[in-house]
């Protein structure tokens, strides 16, 4: 039944956008999914397994979003400015993927019982995929660097940097990282 655990994540997310999560009733993700209240429960046991899906829906999302900036054709630098580019642009899209990466959790999100990965799970595993995907040497530091950099974007939101920028203060850093 993956067709319909699709739908009714999909239909549950579109729910959370509009209305916190104590709000979103299971009969009516049912039926924005198009399939009946039975299914939904069958396939997540009840909201919590629900909230527990789309959380970790989010961060498997999230990662797939870091691979994607890791495969581009471009210069090691360049690859991890556009991992860092993404973490900004994600955390502030979905709120659950700031939750995820920054560990704090506002009453609206489905958190109750979700055993998600922590901020500091996911930077190692952004920070693991980077030295999976860049020449050896190149991954681990300047990665934690880039991560580091795309949360403080996260943690205290500013005018939200370009490519450009975050390429400059990414090769700051690691020039500064380097000389210690």
């Amino acid at each position: 039944m993956p067709a319909a655990r699709e739908s009714l994540l999909e239909a549950a997310g579109a729910a959370l956008s509009a209305r916190p999560w104590p709000a979103v009733r299971m009969v009516d993700v049912a039926a924005a999914a198009g399939v009946s209240r039975q299914t939904l429960y069958n396939e997540f046991g009840g909201k919590a397994g629900l909230g527990r899906a789309l959380v970790l829906r989010e961060a498997e999302r999230y990662l797939q979003g870091v691979d994607r900036a890791l495969s581009v054709p471009a210069q090691a630098t360049e690859r991890l400015a556009a991992v860092a580019e993404w973490t900004v642009r994600a955390a502030r899209a979905q709120p659950l993927v700031r939750a995820l990466l920054t560990g704090f959790w506002d009453a609206a999100l489905p958190a109750g019982g979700v055993r998600a990965p922590g901020p500091g799970e996911l930077a190692r595993a952004v920070r693991d995929r980077a030295a999976a995907a860049l020449p050896p040497g190149e991954g681990v530091q300047r990665c934690e660097l880039a991560v580091r950099l795309a949360l403080s974007y996260v943690v205290a939101p500013g005018e939200e940097p370009g490519a450009g920028e975050l390429l400059r203060l990414l090769n700051g850093q690691i020039r500064t990282a380097g000389a210690r």
